[in-house]
């Protein structure tokens, strides 16, 4: 409650803090000096008397101490200053316990969550639900094709496509994020939903180009997947992310990425009107990594926006760099001496990789083990500042290291423990990292709610802890890809999708025994 010059209007006298009880009586007689011996008498009686039978109430205590010791009358006297001399503060001890991390979500988020991780973990559930999904994704039937289907549409948009997905108007999309925001995340890291996986013969086809169809691949392909990016940029807000992917503007991206060319002019002017934008709403933009047929191409556009717009001191534009590729750290390696040599800001956005499925096996760590000190060791090089563990130097012997903004995509909960720990340590050098740290929507949640925790805590990193959650918005047909993507990362992480489920069937529990008063 707000205390008030006049919040004690009215009230008994026994409810008023000591020090303005007998402040208040001192000021409603005359001075010692001017009263007989007998009256001084009388009012030094009532004075102990007002000062050892007030009753402390929570206003007394949080104004002076938790202490309710009474006021000894040695230390009073007829002078007002001296009754109103204030204790000394004290802090009060917090006996609150502090809630799982998990509390946070809604009821409606546990049970999807409950559900998906519980089919995602089931070794008699995921095999059909992937072989469904990889016919929706890829599907030519409008039967099968959720924008036509309005059962399918239906179903799949109350169930997976709300697990993963931000909404599929600019209105949705809104409502989304601000859900997340109120929960205490930092941000977002919105994305369009249009992209192409290609199959293998159609990976063999991209180094056919048709220059006949250029003009319609501009109308039907570049201009619509420009029109929707741009979109995406109006709807994140300053501090948030957006991400690309390029494969979305179609056949003429796809063949410029396979063969490591410039992009076209008329994708050009698309990319630079949303690097524009961007740099103008003060929004980041993440380049998506993809499969192998076009990643190099990728990697080439990557370092050539960075060079165009990110400044010395700040990244526009964040390259992602997949942890689980073999050749990863000789790629990271030569675009940070770049940055270094150039004087600009290098954005990195570090994940362990989502193409499992689609990228050649012998490109990729042979082990889980290999992959995991990959992804810590670069972490660890990039938070710290120095040409460490994969990161290798370049020849020179007086190599600097370049400004890195940093993106930490990772759902290992052992990753996000050590790289906590560096920013810790290096908060409390006095130099923090510049580092946010990001989950896709939908998948876990406890790794998430923990670092939202710790943020609004700020109590071991400053400036508190930065948590973001990855979505895309889109149709339910545009997002299948997607979908189907992450039902296969659920696949090939079996463990931590069991702990993910395990973590939400334990908070579902914990709510129905606090319904019935249950402790524990």
């Amino acid at each position: 409650m707000a205390l008030t010059p006049g919040s004690f209007a009215g009230r008994p006298l026994s409810c008023i803090p000591k020090s303005r009880a007998a402040a208040s009586t001192a000021r409603a007689v005359p001075s010692s000096s001017s009263m007989p011996r007998s009256s001084r008498h009388a009012l030094s009686s009532r004075l102990q008397h007002v000062c050892h039978n007030s009753v402390p109430t929570a206003s007394t205590r949080c104004l002076h101490t938790s202490s309710t010791r009474p006021v000894s009358s040695d230390n009073l006297t007829l002078n007002a200053v001296s009754l109103s001399r204030p204790p000394e503060p004290q802090p009060e001890p917090d006996n609150m316990a502090k809630p799982p991390p998990l509390a946070v979500l809604p009821l409606t988020n546990i049970l999807r969550s409950l559900m998906t991780t519980t089919v995602s973990s089931s070794p008699l559930l995921l095999p059909p639900s992937l072989a469904i999904m990889s016919v929706l994704a890829n599907t030519t039937s409008p039967a099968l094709n959720p924008d036509k289907n309005l059962v399918l549409r239906y179903f799949l948009k109350n169930t997976f496509y709300a697990q993963f997905c931000a909404g599929e108007s600019a209105t949705e999309v809104k409502q989304t994020i601000a859900c997340l925001k109120s929960i205490g995340f930092s941000g977002v890291i919105l994305g369009y939903a249009k992209e192409v996986v290609l199959t293998a013969s159609q990976t063999k086809d991209l180094t056919a180009h048709n220059p006949a169809t250029e003009e319609e691949c501009i109308r039907t392909e570049i201009n619509p997947w420009s029109a929707g990016t741009l979109e995406t940029v109006r709807l994140a807000s300053p501090g948030d992310f957006v991400a690309l992917k390029f494969t979305g503007a179609g056949r003429q991206a796809l063949h410029a990425l396979s063969q490591r060319l410039p992009p076209s002019p008329a994708l050009a002017k698309a990319i630079d009107d949303i690097c524009q934008l961007a740099t103008t709403r003060g929004v980041r933009l993440l380049f998506d990594a993809e499969q192998q047929a076009v990643q190099h191409g990728i990697d080439d556009w990557t370092l050539a926006y960075m060079r165009k717009y990110n400044s010395p001191s700040r990244a526009v534009v964040y390259g992602t760099y997949q942890a689980y590729l073999k050749a990863t750290p000789a790629v990271l390696s030569a675009h940070l001496t770049a940055a270094a040599a150039e004087g600009f800001a290098i954005g990195v956005k570090l994940v362990r990789g989502a193409y499992l499925g689609s990228d050649p096996r012998h490109l990729i760590h042979d082990t889980k083990a290999d992959t995991d000190a990959a992804y810590d060791g670069i972490a660890e090089a990039l938070l710290k500042g120095l040409w460490a563990g994969p990161l290798k130097a370049p020849s020179s012997d007086d190599s600097v290291f370049p400004r890195v903004d940093t993106v930490l995509a990772s759902h290992n909960c052992e990753s996000v423990l050590k790289a906590r720990a560096i920013v810790e340590s290096l908060a409390g050098e006095g130099s923090p990292p510049q580092v946010a740290f990001a989950q896709l929507q939908g998948m876990a949640d406890e790794v998430s709610c923990e670092l939202v925790q710790c943020g609004s805590d700020g109590v071991k990193s400053s400036p508190p802890l930065q948590a973001y959650k990855y979505l895309v918005w889109g149709s339910t047909g545009e997002c299948m890809k997607y979908l189907l993507r992450r039902a296969q990362e659920n696949r090939d992480a079996v463990q931590r999708t069991r702990s993910g489920r395990d973590a939400m069937r334990a908070e579902l529990i914990r709510r129905v025994k606090g319904m019935f008063g249950v402790m524990g």
